[in-house]
């Protein structure tokens, strides 16, 4: 579980980062949890966006896929959501 202070800490990191999920309306794939889970394993901090054609919210979208990929959501902002995972080499120090 993360403190306010951590999840602030990687609110500020993720506003510089680009979405690399977007989720359409297809939904959450097992493809998508695939890339997700590949991704949060290089990098520890993910930020995707729920398109409009979407019919999840973000906040649906990203508890969905925490839940799926043992991560916490960090944020959710308008579209936009933001996914922590600890890897077992840590790159981001808390």
């Amino acid at each position: 579980m993360l403190t306010s202070k951590q999840r602030a800490k990687l609110r500020g990191m993720a506003q510089k980062m680009e979405p690399i999920l977007h989720i359409g309306k297809d939904g959450i794939t097992e493809n998508l949890v695939k890339q997700a889970d590949d991704a949060l394993t290089a990098r520890e901090l993910i930020k995707g966006t729920v398109l409009k054609n979407s019919a999840l919210t973000a906040r649906g979208a990203a508890d969905e896929l925490a839940a799926a990929l043992g991560a916490e959501g960090v944020s959710v902002l308008g579209r936009k959501f933001v996914l922590y995972r600890e890897s077992e080499d840590r790159k981001i120090e808390l």
